[in-house]
């Protein structure tokens, strides 16, 4: 008994060892393995290199499947080529079995010793990340030591060869077993490992061996088919192809007692022989499956088509909860889903434009209706959001993190100030709305164009963090600060003047100015967060004085404009 816990806890430890690498790459590489990949999948053999090279860094071809679908399904991408990293990746995973299996037990020790000095005395910076790496390394190369060890004394255990003897009976059995320990471990690359372990010591002979492999490689198809469910249809799919090109694998089993009575014939140990199989398995089927990338995608867009529209309340398109455990994923597909309401927040001032000015009174209640679903967006990105972890995310996560949310707090807010201008402009239930003058209008008009653009610039700067273009919208802030308080002078020099229609409607007209001053300070408040935080990386060199005076020396004179 204490020798089967020994092996169950070696193996555990495996899993684990591996879930600590592929989260500590993600968080330090995530952005640029996602830029990398997004880059190379405009080509199908381009898309199929990139595939294995991002699955060997981060060891899961999961979180491959979960990258490729998010670029189906925002339309970055097409379906083919990402059909043809997904390809790529289980080379990938192969690769870094083969690599996992050399006799490195000498290393465990300096990558643990390293990996726990760098994570403890820098856990926030980069370094810290890549400390986090060696450790996971550094436990999977002591995990395989551990198996191997507790595998000795069991190859002796009547029970477990009865067990053991139960798979060589029946491969399609062996298989299921394979599949399953893949979902259990959350990593066909943790099953592989294992069974090539096994086999190494004994336990089970190369048939089986060769079963659970291909079991394994189907258990992960499912698992990323599992994980896809929160995503649209198109993004579905790259998970579905992935998974009908793992079923394929079966194809092999009436072959399985010739092609093991072959290898066994190989100058190779069992261990070698189990993972040459791995990598030569899926380098043949990738490899041969690569020209039908085509065919497949229009299958799988057959089998899952795109769902009509539902009416009603948006609901979040990017909050995929299978990326939160890769935090700069999961940061990434909540600024996804922010500019999205900062798109119907422009939609609702288009609508609000079009009713003051009369030509469309019915869009007021499409006003009412965006300002719901921009409530129920900003609901779930701050929903989101709180179920990462901010003690572990890095530090330009972390402030990454911060930004996300005030400018989602601050669109929600410019929501409700654009439905309750509606209110001024036009009645909720007779549509009837003062009657501004022309002037008026043309006043109203100008301010709201500088509104707009305001707007999509500081979106522009929320999503790139560009200083410059901070800048520039900190510039546009002073000058339509310097408007609004003209075009208010303007209008009660019209009242000074005793004009009659003008002084019905001055108080909704002053109310107006007022709400677009507030609205421009939302829009405009992305450019402090920019320059903000470039203050602090430039001043970081020298303890932060400079950065603090710079800072002040920016922003200082706009900041009490409101």
């Amino acid at each position: 008994m204490v020798t089967l816990l020994d092996l169950l806890s070696a193996i555990a430890l495996l899993v684990w060892g591996t879930h600590i690498v592929r989260t500590g790459i993600l968080r330090v590489y995530g952005a640029s393995l996602r830029r990398l990949l997004g880059q190379s999948m405009r080509r199908t053999p381009l898309a199929f290199l990139a595939g294995i090279g991002v699955t060997a860094l981060v060891q899961s071809s999961n979180a491959t499947a979960l990258l490729a679908g998010s670029f189906v399904a925002s339309g970055l991408m097409a379906l083919a080529p990402a059909l043809a990293a997904m390809l790529g990746a289980d080379v990938g995973t192969a690769l870094m079995a083969r690599v996992l299996t050399v006799d490195l037990s000498w290393l465990s020790p300096l990558l643990l010793l390293t990996g726990v000095s760098l994570f403890l005395s820098r856990r926030q910076s980069r370094a810290g990340q890549l400390g986090r790496v060696a450790i996971g390394l550094g436990l999977i190369l002591l995990a395989l030591d551990l198996i191997v060890e507790a595998s000795e004394p069991i190859t002796h255990a009547p029970v477990l060869e009865l067990l053991f003897a139960s798979l060589n009976g029946d491969i399609l059995l062996a298989t299921c077993v394979g599949a399953l320990f893949a979902l259990i471990a959350y990593s066909s690359l943790a099953a592989v490992l294992l069974t090539a372990t096994l086999a190494g010591a004994g336990l089970i002979g190369l048939p089986v061996a060769i079963a659970l492999v291909i079991g394994a490689n189907i258990g992960s198809g499912v698992l990323a088919f599992l994980n896809s469910r929160t995503q649209i249809a198109s993004g579905r799919r790259v998970a579905l192809g992935h998974l009908l090109y793992k079923l394929l694998g079966l194809l092999v089993l009436p072959l399985l007692d010739p092609l093991a009575a072959w290898m066994a014939t190989l100058p190779l140990g069992p261990q070698d022989r189990v993972i040459g199989f791995h990598l030569a398995y899926n380098s043949l089927r990738c490899l041969l499956l690569l020209p039908s990338v085509g065919p497949m995608a229009r299958l799988c867009t057959r089998l899952l088509p795109d769902q009509a529209r539902e009416e009603g309340v948006a609901r979040p398109r990017y909050l995929d909860s299978s990326a939160l455990p890769t935090p700069s994923l999961a940061l990434a597909n909540a600024v996804r889903e922010t500019l999205r309401i900062g798109d119907l927040v422009e939609r609702m001032l288009d609508h609000l434009l079009a009713v003051l000015q009369g030509r469309q009174p019915e869009l007021g209640k499409a006003i009412r209706r965006l300002d719901d679903d921009v409530d129920a967006l900003y609901a779930g990105v701050k929903l989101y959001l709180a179920q990462l972890p901010r003690g572990a995310l890095a530090e330009n996560e972390d402030r990454r993190w911060a930004e996300i949310i005030e400018w989602a707090i601050n669109l929600e807010q410019a929501g409700d100030i654009i439905e309750k201008m509606l209110g001024k402009v036009q009645h909720p239930k007779t549509e009837r709305q003062p009657a501004f003058t022309r002037s008026d209008l043309e006043e109203l008009s100008l301010l709201h164009g500088e509104l707009l653009a305001n707007l999509r610039l500081g979106l522009s700067v929320f999503l790139s963090g560009d200083a410059a273009s901070a800048r520039q919208l900190l510039r546009r802030k002073r000058g339509f600060r310097a408007l609004e308080r003209r075009l208010a002078h303007a209008h009660v020099d019209r009242l000074h003047r005793q004009v009659a229609q003008c002084i019905e409607t001055s108080s909704a007209h002053l109310e107006l100015l007022e709400d677009m001053k507030r609205l421009n300070s939302l829009f405009c408040s992305s450019a402090y967060v920019v320059l903000e935080a470039q203050a602090l990386v430039a001043g970081g060199a020298d303890e932060g004085a400079p950065a603090d005076g710079e800072l002040s020396r920016l922003i200082g004179p706009l900041a009490s404009e409101g």
